[in-house]
């Protein structure tokens, strides 16, 4: 089962190919983020939703909550979405 649901997902966002494109792009920023933790940089954003204790989190899960929740917005611009 997918969670959070992909109706609540797309209530967030204007279409389903946003959805994908802005899930890509903060799930990457995610995994940068855990990768970079032990050389002590700080450039990427944390994970804005709590982490379960209980089961280590895909990036993706993580970003999809995050969509889900509001943290995340996006921008359409003519290169593409910030």
């Amino acid at each position: 089962m997918i969670e959070p649901k992909i109706e609540t997902l797309l209530g967030s966002v204007d279409s389903k190919y946003t959805l994908v494109i802005l899930a890509a792009k903060r799930s990457r920023q995610i995994n940068s983020y855990f990768s970079q933790l032990g050389d002590g940089i700080a450039e990427f954003t944390p994970p804005q939703v709590p982490l379960r204790a209980d089961r280590a989190p895909k990036a993706l899960s993580i970003a999809l909550q995050e969509i889900a929740d509001g943290k995340i917005t996006y921008e359409r611009t003519a290169d593409g979405i910030k």
